[in-house]
């Protein structure tokens, strides 16, 4: 499932060491990759420019489940920047998120007690644990819009009072397909 020869050649043992923030933020931005409830974005705050190339890299390479890493184009206060990671969102979320966050200890030489990850808007920090990961983050699409799908249909209504194109999709499941073969639509 992973593929670390290059740790070897670009990264090794506690080459990030006291440059990752031990703070893992999960849902909080939006996916470019596709919707939302298809990709869960985790972020990793970095200490400099490069080593936060060096984390992307690293995640981007290393992982046959990441489907794009990224850098934040601008530097936060203090010289920070944001490592984004996106996921599809699938069962085996939390367990991939478990993994990465192992192996990225030994860049930082940190203790997984050290980690912690907040959920979207939230403020509480909360240890990272498969379990509890799999509790909180909704791990399949459908999930993901019975939980928040109330918060898109107010954005779109806000969009729309303000003339701005509403481009939300429908979910796909049996329902909705149902009114598109009745509607004609495809």
């Amino acid at each position: 499932m992973q593929n670390n020869e290059f740790l070897n050649e670009n990264l090794e043992y506690g080459d990030l060491k006291r440059l990752v923030e031990p703070e893992l933020h999960i849902d909080q931005y939006k996916s470019k990759m596709g919707d939302d409830a298809d990709v869960c974005v985790l972020s990793f705050k970095v200490s400099g420019k490069e080593p936060a190339t060096d984390l992307m890299a690293f995640v981007e390479k290393g992982y046959d489940y990441v489907l794009d890493a990224d850098v934040s184009s601008g530097e936060k206060e203090g010289g920070d920047y944001l490592v984004f990671v996106e996921i599809s969102r699938t069962p085996e979320l939390p367990k991939q998120i478990y993994q990465l966050i192992s192996d990225v200890l030994n860049l930082t030489e940190q203790k997984l007690s050290d980690w912690q990850f907040k959920y979207r808007k939230s403020s509480d920090l909360r240890n990272i644990d498969e379990a509890d990961l799999a509790n909180i983050i909704p791990l399949t699409p459908e999930d993901y819009s019975n939980k928040y799908g109330q918060d898109q249909k107010e954005i779109d209504s806000l969009k729309a009072a303000a003339g701005v194109d509403v481009n939300t999709k429908a979910p796909v499941n049996d329902f909705t397909e149902g009114l598109r073969r009745a509607a004609g639509i495809r």
